[in-house]
């Protein structure tokens, strides 16, 4: 059985992954590629920050996937 802590952690953990992919889309299309609209200080740290994090989540959410995090990856840092 999990502890109320843990339980409250994870759901914290699945609603800053959230934040973090809503800063990733915003950062792609309307956001001018503007690094200020960022969580983290540059492209590089906020998608490696944002894979760290979905890496510790169990379960894993649905709504985003690893192959999805490649993508922005790729996108983010071609350019």
């Amino acid at each position: 059985m999990k502890n109320a802590s843990t339980t409250q952690d994870n759901r914290f953990n699945y609603m800053l992954l959230s934040r973090y992919q809503q800063d990733i889309e915003y950062f792609l299309n309307y956001g001018n590629r503007s690094e200020r609209n960022l969580f983290f200080d540059t492209k590089e740290e906020h998608i490696e920050e944002t894979i760290k994090l979905w890496e510790k989540l169990e379960p894993k959410p649905e709504w985003l996937t690893f192959e999805q995090l490649t993508d922005y990856k790729t996108r983010m840092l071609n350019n």
